[in-house]
């Protein structure tokens, strides 16, 4: 027998439901993750980074880790090449400006000593056999003049009394004449005697003088050998600390080589690397500090190397006023380096909105705090903190700062 099938009601029936089950999921699922509009995104705002929109000091300044170093460090060299014999002081040991530090030595150099020793000794025997050859050249002289005096008194009696023979027609012409010939014959002997002495006496001074420059020279180059041979002995140049030693024993080291340094340790100075972007902002004189036990020390910027490598350059910053206590050599400190003098500013703090939108817009919170929207800015100035807000926003204003990678186009954010 037949039964007759009641038809329920369509809200009792099982499909229905699940109709209605899936058409609610796909509404929340879309209300979720597109919003209101295709321009909208739903967010929870306690993953959010709200900050305020302030008017401020703003300062402008850039935060780097610099490295302590010694406000002067002299460099080791090797004047002259050699191979290391002594080390007598270690790295990190206190020296004073003379104190040797390694002995080098060099057999060529030696030699050469010796080879400047041998030709001044023959130089000084050289000289001393001149004057002593010129001694005696002027002591014959000497001595034929005193002949030549002895024999022209003779023959000038000799003709004096013959002439007054001769006068008197007491002596012959043949014999008169021949004493008047003897006599002028040994008085321009003389003559020629002086003559020679006074060329002989010109001619020595000269040759004397010359050999004595020789000598001179040969003994200043003398002196410059043996000085080469003491700069084997590698010396501290000034008072300090003994930095990098680099010296083994028996190595050979080439002359102008790199031996180490000395650290002169009377003050310090921080060493630290900075972006290209502020090349044409720091300068020689500016302001900067750091934070080290609780105490902030001054610093200024003495020093700005104009190369630029891997993007960076080079600054040297001097302390202005007290040191820290117990600083050393290769410590690094967190420095900050001021732009400029502080002024007052509209601000908002660095986020990671910055990567996503390039400073060029943000998300506004609504005063009613259901949603954000999307604002076109402008920023000026940064420091690792704030940025200066030129265009677009207004203090009290709260703002979105984190990055906005996961909101894609949105034009808004819808709070919740």
């Amino acid at each position: 027998m037949d039964r007759i099938i009641e038809k329920k009601p369509w809200y009792l029936q099982k499909k229905n439901w699940y109709l209605a089950v899936g058409v609610v999921a796909i509404v929340i699922l879309y209300t979720a993750f597109l919003g209101t509009s295709g321009l909208s995104f739903r967010v929870d705002e306690e993953t959010l980074s709200i900050a305020d929109v302030k008017n401020d000091y703003f300062q402008e300044y850039i935060a780097r880790t610099g490295t302590v170093n010694p406000i002067t460090t002299v460099y080791l060299d090797a004047i002259e090449g050699g191979r290391v014999e002594e080390i007598l002081l270690e790295e990190g040991s206190m020296v004073t400006k003379g104190d040797v530090i390694l002995r080098l030595s060099n057999s060529e150099l030696n030699l050469q000593i010796l080879n400047s020793e041998a030709a001044f000794t023959e130089q000084v025997n050289r000289l001393r056999d001149t004057r002593l050859s010129m001694e005696q050249d002027r002591l014959n002289i000497k001595r034929n003049l005193l002949d030549i005096d002895l024999n022209l008194a003779k023959s000038k009696r000799q003709y004096t009394r013959n002439k007054t023979f001769f006068e008197k027609d007491l002596i012959a012409q043949e014999e008169f004449e021949a004493s008047r010939d003897d006599y002028f014959y040994h008085k321009k002997v003389r003559d020629l005697l002086l003559e020679r002495q006074k060329t002989d006496s010109l001619s020595r001074t000269i040759q004397i003088e010359r050999l004595e420059a020789n000598l001179s020279k040969m003994e200043d180059n003398l002196d410059l050998v043996r000085e080469k041979l003491q700069n084997l002995n590698v010396k501290a140049p000034v008072s300090g600390q003994l930095g990098a030693l680099n010296a083994e024993l028996g190595e050979s080291k080439s002359k102008g080589q790199r031996l180490g340094q000395v650290n002169v340790l009377d003050n310090y100075k921080i060493n630290a690397m900075v972006d290209e972007l502020y090349i044409a902002r720091l300068n020689k004189g500016l302001n900067a500090n750091f934070k080290f036990n609780g105490k902030e020390y001054l610093l200024k910027v003495s020093k700005v190397y104009p190369e630029v490598r891997n993007g960076q350059f080079e600054i040297d910053l001097k302390f202005d006023g007290n040191l820290p206590e117990g600083i050393r050599t290769g410590q690094t400190f967190r420095t900050k380096i001021e732009l400029g003098e502080p002024r007052e500013a509209l601000l908002v703090p660095r986020g990671g909105f910055f990567q996503s939108t390039g400073g060029q817009w943000i998300f506004v919170v609504d005063p009613s705090g259901e949603f954000a929207v999307k604002r076109e800015i402008k920023l000026g100035n940064q420091n690792p903190k704030y940025y200066e807000v030129l265009e677009g926003l207004q203090p009290g204003e709260k703002v979105i700062t984190n990055s906005y990678e996961l909101y894609g186009e949105a034009e808004k954010l819808l709070l919740k």
